[in-house]
């Protein structure tokens, strides 16, 4: 993201790890801006999507008539995943789990090895750092599929 872009109001982009840049979004295509003007930084929600804000276009029902701004999603085509918090741990330690449609878990494994889970609510599940667990995927299992995690989760010793 940045200035620049078709329009040079900012744009959405990606770049593989060998240098090849694909502009994905460009901001302001529009008269008036009303996509926005002026990304700033994306963030992933565990749906897989990525969420945004622009710091002007969008409505133009505010002060001088510039626009306030707007709120985005983009999808990318990215897997709903889970995250633990904290990212590391030792054996009986508590974790939290962040993710989506989490109701109706049946199950929660650090690096394959089992732990007791409580689904607290959809988009998050409290546990324990089962013991014989190691460094590796948190995974969870839902009606919907398979989640893992987006990072290993490393045990501490």
């Amino acid at each position: 993201m940045g200035g620049g872009g078709t329009y040079n109001h900012g744009t959405v982009y990606k770049i593989t790890l060998n240098g090849t840049l694909t502009i994905l979004y460009s901001f302001c295509s529009q008269s008036g801006c009303p996509d926005g003007d002026g990304p700033t930084a994306l963030i992933q929600g565990t749906n897989g999507i990525f969420y945004g804000t622009t710091y002007s276009g969008g409505s133009t029902n505010c002060a001088a008539g510039y626009g306030c701004g707007t709120i985005f999603a983009f999808s990318t085509g990215q897997a709903p995943f889970v995250e633990t918090r904290p990212t590391i741990g030792k054996v009986g330690e508590a974790v939290t789990i962040l993710g989506y449609k989490l109701t109706g878990a049946t199950g929660v494994t650090f690096n394959g090895i089992p732990a007791s889970f409580t689904v607290d609510a959809s988009t998050e599940i409290t546990t324990t750092v089962p013991a014989g667990a190691t460094t590796g995927k948190v995974q969870v299992i839902t009606p919907s599929g398979a989640l893992s995690s987006n990072i290993a989760f490393e045990v501490a010793p």
